[in-house]
């Protein structure tokens, strides 16, 4: 899908930087300021939506009391809420506008990790199965009734099925020496189905409250947020946003191609596999938490890189925070827009996500002429 230092006409020796280079130098710097600006945005979007978040629901609490609390709690002054605000506050609403925080941190930068690893905006952990891996390890854990790790035990069965998964899938999508993005898809779509039929599976044999459990997985919901929850899941959305932004130096380069990324020292190999490794990682902690939510790392990552170009050291970071404020956002949407009912969060980023998608296989098609 990339057009290589092959297939380019060669410039000829005017004494002057080919137009490419020229253009590049000229947009750099317009390119970070365009990057700053959208970080201090997502930001102050960010603080808003999860102050909301926090606030708004059956029992309302006004943003005021929302800060006045948060500070009285961090011994920065403000002031205690009545019983019942607090409780509401720090039991209901605060778990879950974290969780979201997590869950679409964790998305967001898995999906950037992703399309830089295969190199093409099309690529995304859900639509390769990734997402769907890490449900059956999750729901198989509930359906056998699995406690053996305590709170942990269906966030380590989701990262290992998800990082299963994405092995198989970048195994089976490899030829040649070579990841061809339509293979990766079209073996998406097979592991997704066989992880659809194993889920149906355990429906089959689980009892009615496993098959409560079950559903929440495959629709996608925060509904369950819980403090214990947020400390399980932490640490390992934690480690991977930290390692990613890591990576970002060595990914500039690999959009390159891999030919002059090796010329450069980078060792292609080793790189993919880590990254597979922290998009299993972040993937597994997002689904551990909020269930099956398609198309945030799909569609956070484009978005800012037309915004503000291909560079990995905004893009990973900058769609992590993305990511946090579209999934807290879409929380607090899932929870208002049909009160008293709440719409499942991975149906709503469906709805929303798959026109984008559609719209985006459209436009990448037009560009290169086909396909073939």
């Amino acid at each position: 899908m990339r057009v290589q230092a092959g297939g380019r006409e060669p410039v000829r020796a005017t004494g002057t930087e080919p137009p490419s280079a020229a253009a590049a130098h000229k947009t750099a710097p317009a390119r970070r300021a365009v990057a700053l600006a959208l970080t201090a945005a997502l930001a102050a979007a960010l603080v808003a939506l999860a102050l909301l978040s926090a606030g708004i629901g059956a029992y309302d609490i006004p943003v005021g009391d929302v800060l006045g609390s948060l500070l009285h709690r961090a011994g920065l002054g403000g002031r205690q809420l009545d019983r019942v605000a607090e409780s509401v506050l720090w039991n209901v609403r605060l778990p879950r506008v974290v969780l979201a925080v997590l869950a679409g941190a964790a998305l967001g930068c898995a999906g950037a990790l992703m399309q830089g690893v295969f190199g093409n905006p099309l690529a995304e952990p859900g639509v390769i199965g990734i997402s769907s891996g890490a449900a059956v390890g999750a729901v198989s854990s509930i359906a056998l009734g699995l406690s053996f790790l305590g709170n942990w035990t269906v966030t380590a069965c989701a990262f290992v099925a998800g990082l299963a998964t994405v092995l198989l899938v970048y195994v089976l999508a490899r030829a040649g020496g070579r990841t061809e993005v339509v293979t990766l898809i079209l073996t998406g779509i097979a592991v997704n189905a066989f992880a659809g039929a194993l889920i149906g599976l355990c429906v089959f044999f689980a009892d009615n409250a496993q098959i409560s459990q079950i559903t929440f997985w495959q629709l996608g919901s925060l509904a369950q947020a819980t403090w214990p929850k947020v400390a399980a899941v932490l640490p390992c959305a934690l480690a991977g946003l930290l390692v990613a932004p890591v990576y970002a130096p060595r990914l500039d380069l690999l959009a390159l191609g891999e030919r002059p990324a090796r010329h450069l020292g980078v060792d292609v190999e080793r790189l993919r596999l880590v990254l597979i490794l922290l998009v299993a990682l972040l993937t597994a902690a997002a689904v551990a938490v909020a269930g099956i939510i398609t198309f945030v790392g799909l569609v956070v990552p484009h978005l800012l890189r037309m915004a503000a170009g291909p560079g990995h050291r905004f893009l990973v970071p900058g769609s992590a925070l993305g990511g946090a404020v579209v999934l807290v956002g879409a929380d607090l949407a899932a929870r208002t827009v049909a009160q008293p009912a709440e719409l499942p969060l991975g149906v709503l980023t469906a709805l929303l996500g798959s026109p984008f998608f559609f719209w985006l296989l459209r436009r990448t098609r037009r560009r290169q002429g086909g396909w073939a």
